[in-house]
């Protein structure tokens, strides 16, 4: 047990945090840009998910950290490929192909970047099919995009009152130091690579669960958070149930950003198979908590409970449909 003090700092701590400062920054970018929620395709996932036939097409970018670029560019070019099958997977979608766009000082700052790519388009075997480069720049950048598809959607808008939330992250790796960048990929074998993610589609298509969203610089509570906002949800999620690594604080890793970690909301009934699709993976899964209709994202010790956010003051990256805290 944390304890009411305890639990008050961590709560301050996650909610002053730079993972949740950035997302913040999406609302005004979607109202600049005039982006709708209330849209048929909303704003606000981990893809752009368009009407295609009998599926949906999964569209999403990342674009990356310029000091990560320059810092470990080897691994930056492999996150490129890596956070993007992780958003279409997020989705219960599969990955067609991905394109870069790389800024580089020249040839050689430039490889290692290419590298990382490269080697992690084999791994997860989706191929780079094009892109733009730019090797006359002074600041090595790097952004990418992925095309993916998806029979039937997971969301971050279908989350409902009552549903549980389930926790799913790989924890056998290893921080990529100095940032907060939980790495278990890059030497795990290809095959286990893409039938880890493949969890996430078999979840939509047999119908386990409805809603998902993967953890990313937001942490697992930031990322909880957002899936709350979109669903128009609260949450209340027990930090005590967490998986978490031996030796790790739970500040730091409520904060962390991992290689392969989800947010899912499912029906209680459906909780021990969507946890024993994990563990039959060797991913660690666990019931952390529940989708509240009060619209506060609350964590508790067991004991004690701290709301970390209450949608009905603020919002959080703004992209709930217009009606939601009214």
């Amino acid at each position: 047990m944390l304890g009411a003090v305890a639990l008050g700092e961590l709560a301050a701590t996650l909610r002053a945090g730079r993972g949740i400062a950035a997302k913040r920054d999406i609302a005004a970018v979607a109202a600049r840009l005039s982006l709708s929620v209330d849209a048929a395709v909303p704003v606000g996932d981990d893809c752009a998910a368009i009407p295609d036939g009998d599926g949906f097409l999964l569209l999403a970018i990342e674009g990356f950290m310029n000091e990560f670029v320059a810092h470990d560019p080897w691994f930056a070019g492999w996150c490129g490929v890596m956070v993007n099958v992780s958003d279409v997977a997020a989705m219960g979608g599969r990955p067609i192909a991905v394109v870069d766009a790389v800024w580089a000082a020249g040839e050689t700052a430039a490889a290692p970047l290419l590298a990382g790519l490269g080697a992690a388009a084999a791994a997860y075997r989706v191929p780079i099919v094009g892109g733009h480069t730019n090797a006359r720049t002074e600041t090595g950048q790097l952004a990418v995009a992925i095309l993916g598809r998806a029979r039937r959607l997971l969301t971050s808008f279908a989350a409902r009152p009552s549903d549980r939330l389930v926790a799913a992250v790989d924890l056998r790796g290893r921080y990529r130091e100095p940032f907060a960048n939980w790495e278990a990929a890059t030497q795990a074998p290809a095959a286990r690579l893409v039938g880890d993610l493949d969890v996430l589609p078999a979840l939509a298509e047999s119908g386990l669960a409805a809603a998902a969203k993967d953890i990313s610089q937001g942490g697992l509570i930031g990322t909880a958070m957002m899936l709350a906002e979109c669903s128009r949800v609260g949450a209340t999620i027990d930090v005590a149930q967490v998986p978490r690594p031996d030796g790790v604080a739970l500040e730091r890793w409520l904060q962390t950003f991992p290689s392969y970690g989800f947010v899912v909301a499912a029906r209680p009934t459906n909780v021990a198979s969507v946890m024993a699709r994990f563990a039959a993976r060797g991913i660690a899964a666990a019931d952390i908590g529940e989708v509240t209709a009060d619209h506060r994202v609350v964590i508790s010790d067991g004991s004690a409970a701290q709301t970390i956010w209450d949608f009905a003051r603020e919002p959080l990256i703004g992209c709930a449909p217009s009606e939601a805290f009214a």
